[in-house]
Formats: C-alpha cells, sequence, structure tokens
C-alpha cells in the first residue's frame, strides 16, 4: 500500500508548493517565490493557517489592496522571465473582485500568477456569509466565475482529492512558454479544511525545467535566404528574445549585420534604447521611426502624430488616414 498524510485541503496545497522547484542556469530555485494576501472569512482559518509555519521557505506580504498584489505578482512574474511566480490570496466576496483586472493583465501579457481565493461553502449552511457576492437565481454561481475570461487556467476545488490533478494541471500551464498565463483556483471556505488522506509521493520535490525549443532547419535556411537577397532588411524582435535569454544574440546578429531592430511591446528592452540600431517600438503604440523603417502604413502610426484632422461638415471632422 501506498504510504498516506492526513492534511487538510489548504496544508495539502501549501506543502505541495514548497516542494515545487525549477533549474535556472543551473541551480534549482523555488518556483513560488512567496505570496501577496489580505485575509477574511474566505481564507483565513485554512489558508491562513497552512501559510503559517512555512514563512521562510514561502514568506507571504500582506497587500493593501488585491488588484496592486495582482499587478506585483505580474511584475515578479516578468521579472524572472517567466520561470518563477507569485501566489495571490483573497477573502470570498468584494476582495476577489479586485483581482479581476490584475488578472486581465497577467492574462494579456502571458504571465504566470496564481490566485488562490476564497469561495463559497459548497455545503451552503452558512448561506449567504458577509459580503458573498452571489446571483439569486443560480446559487452555483459567484465572483469567482468571473475569472474564467481572464485565467488561462480555472478550477474550483469541491472535493479533496481534486488537487492531486488540479495543481500539477495549474502549474503546468504556468510553465508553458506557449500558453502560460494566470491560474485560478478556487477554495470553497468548508472545503479548505476538509481533511484527506493524500498519498506522500504526491509532496515528494520535484524539480522542472521548461523545455526549450528547438528551431527547424528548413525555416532557418528559409529565412537565411530571404536575408540574403533582401535590400532592407529589418529585424522585429518581440518577448520570445527576452524569454529565451536571446537578448545579447540579437545584438550582435543586428550589429555583425547592420541590420535596424524594431521592437514589439512585449520585446521592449531586448536592445539597450541608446544603441544605433534600436529604431524603437513598433505599431499603434509604438514610434513614427519604427513604423517608418518598417513600411507600415500610416494609419498604424500613433495617432498624435500620424492623423491629420480634415473638416466634415459644419462643426464637425473626421480623422483621415493617409496612405
Amino acid at each position: 500500500m501506498h504510504e498516506t498524510i492526513r492534511l487538510t485541503v489548504a496544508q495539502a496545497i501549501v506543502r505541495w508548493l514548497v516542494n515545487q522547484f525549477i533549474e535556472i542556469g543551473g541551480a534549482e530555485v523555488r518556483i513560488c517565490g512567496g505570496g501577496f494576501g489580505i485575509f477574511g472569512h474566505g481564507n483565513v482559518p485554512c489558508l491562513g493557517e497552512a501559510l503559517y509555519p512555512v514563512q521562510a521557505e514561502m514568506p507571504l506580504y500582506r497587500g493593501q489592496n488585491e488588484q496592486s498584489m495582482g499587478f506585483a505578482a505580474a511584475a515578479y512574474a516578468k521579472y524572472h522571465l517567466r520561470r518563477r511566480f507569485m501566489f495571490c490570496t483573497a477573502s470570498a466576496g468584494p476582495g476577489t473582485a479586485n483581482l479581476l483586472t490584475a488578472a486581465a493583465l497577467a492574462h494579456a501579457n502571458r504571465l504566470p500568477m496564481l490566485m488562490l481565493c476564497g469561495d463559497a461553502f459548497l455545503t451552503r449552511l452558512p448561506d449567504p456569509v458577509l459580503q458573498q457576492l452571489e446571483h439569486f437565481g443560480n446559487p452555483s454561481l459567484g465572483v469567482n466565475d468571473a475569472f474564467k475570461a481572464v485565467s488561462r487556467f480555472w478550477d474550483r476545488i469541491t472535493h479533496p482529492a481534486q488537487i492531486l490533478q488540479s495543481l500539477p494541471a495549474a502549474l503546468a500551464t504556468m510553465l508553458d512558454p506557449a500558453d502560460c498565463g494566470p491560474a485560478f483556483i478556487g477554495l470553497p471556505q468548508d472545503v479548505q479544511g476538509w481533511a484527506h488522506d493524500y498519498p506522500v509521493a504526491f509532496f515528494a520535490r520535484r524539480v522542472h525545467r521548461i523545455r526549450r525549443q528547438s528551431p527547424d532547419a528548413l525555416e532557418i535556411a528559409e529565412a537565411a535566404g530571404l536575408l540574403r537577397h533582401a535590400k532592407r532588411p529589418v529585424i522585429v524582435a518581440g518577448g520570445g528574445v527576452q524569454y529565451s535569454g536571446a537578448a545579447e544574440a540579437l545584438t550582435a546578429f543586428a550589429e555583425a549585420h547592420g541590420i535596424p531592430v524594431v521592437e514589439t511591446i512585449a520585446g521592449r528592452a531586448n536592445m539597450l534604447a541608446a544603441h544605433r540600431l534600436n529604431i524603437g517600438p513598433l505599431g499603434v503604440t509604438g514610434s513614427d521611426s519604427a513604423n517608418a523603417v518598417a513600411g507600415l502604413p500610416m494609419w498604424c502610426w500613433p495617432w498624435a502624430r500620424g492623423c491629420k484632422i480634415l473638416p466634415r461638415g459644419p462643426g464637425r471632422s473626421l480623422p483621415r488616414m493617409p496612405g
């Protein structure tokens, strides 16, 4: 028989997170760098109790509001090139709703962030509770359902055994180079405290490694052929340059061949701003210099500098999009 250990759902989640590591530059570091939390009736008795003994391994920082906690977690993931993340925890009700904007930011920018938020009692015996956001015509619908649109992974734990599948699935999503983003796990207030006999092996120390995608030889050959015969080539550098650790290689390649570089918004800081080959950011939120070099039509340029206002009827005007 497999050895088991009896833990509450909250204790099991914390113990599992503490034992997840990642290899970065030959060193093994904990994937979860800690968390931000504001506690109330939805997360303090169980999750708060489980986090208290592991402050040294996974420090918790008190947030002043939930939205700023989420923004800070997204910035942490960006700084660590999406290889590490922070968790955010909020109580059931309006507190959790304040995380929606931050979740949308992380979702749009594909930044990993784990949200462990309180949820309505599964048994519904104490119902309603303080500041519970509820849908009177649908008792199963709550504020946490709003996160489905702004999360790459979403789940509500309704049985203790669920986390055996949900936690690895959430982590796999957050570490996926293509589909990474925020993961949301709703924790009903009663389920957090339910005890279960978990396999001890589930909490074994595990080291994760993000698989590097190998370049396709045929695509490389085709790109080289296009560059070889191009008269005025331009490199469009995106966020993947940073996430793959290729910023220095990009600069060296551009300098060796004298090719100008334009950056997407996600690719800002691929090259130093003062570098002679850095032409600036591209697109409607970019710069005239980059759009001109890339040959984009002027209607793609920033409106403040790329549009002319023509009169259209008495007292009316309409922006003209040249080109």
